[in-house]
């Protein structure tokens, strides 16, 4: 093969230029279902999802949807600052499903999510899942009571 050819046929190697985004925040969220009506606890907020990925919120950059396995499914969201992420999670509709789901764990279901802060920081929780996943399967576990409850102070340590 000439060498011409041999350059002609690799990948082209990209990167990102994440300068712009001094505050980004990435977080990724899971949806466990463990019975049908979990599942059907699933579907109805689905086409609030859905719409979260139409409307998308002042700060959301990018949503990604993303399937862990049969009975779990998950995103992918990344958002310019934490503030962005915060005024969406104190807003509806998402207030709505986190109160709703707060309040009927005989529903079938676990949820998790994990954040991450290009400027430093990372933090999780983890609710009704049967085994620990991601930074639970070899962090410690600690009980979100008192400031430890909101993301903003996990995310300080």
């Amino acid at each position: 093969m000439r060498a011409d050819a041999a350059q002609e046929t690799r990948h082209d190697r990209e990167s990102v230029d994440l300068s712009g985004y001094p505050d980004l925040v990435v977080v990724y969220l899971g949806f466990r279902v463990g019975t049908w009506r979990g599942l059907l606890a699933l579907f109805g907020i689905a086409r609030g999802i859905a719409g979260i990925q139409r409307e998308m919120p002042e700060g959301l950059l990018v949503h990604e949807n993303l399937v862990f396995g049969l009975n779990h499914v998950g995103m992918r969201q990344y958002w310019r600052d934490l503030e962005s992420l915060e005024t969406f999670t104190r807003s509806d509709p998402h207030r709505i499903w986190w109160r709703k789901f707060g309040r009927d764990r005989s529903g079938g279901t676990a949820f998790w999510h994990e954040a991450y802060r290009l400027s430093g920081g990372m933090e999780a929780i983890y609710v009704g899942l049967p085994q620990p996943i991601g930074l639970a399967r070899f962090a410690g576990s600690r009980k979100p009571v008192g400031p430890f409850m909101s993301s903003r102070h996990r995310l300080a340590g």
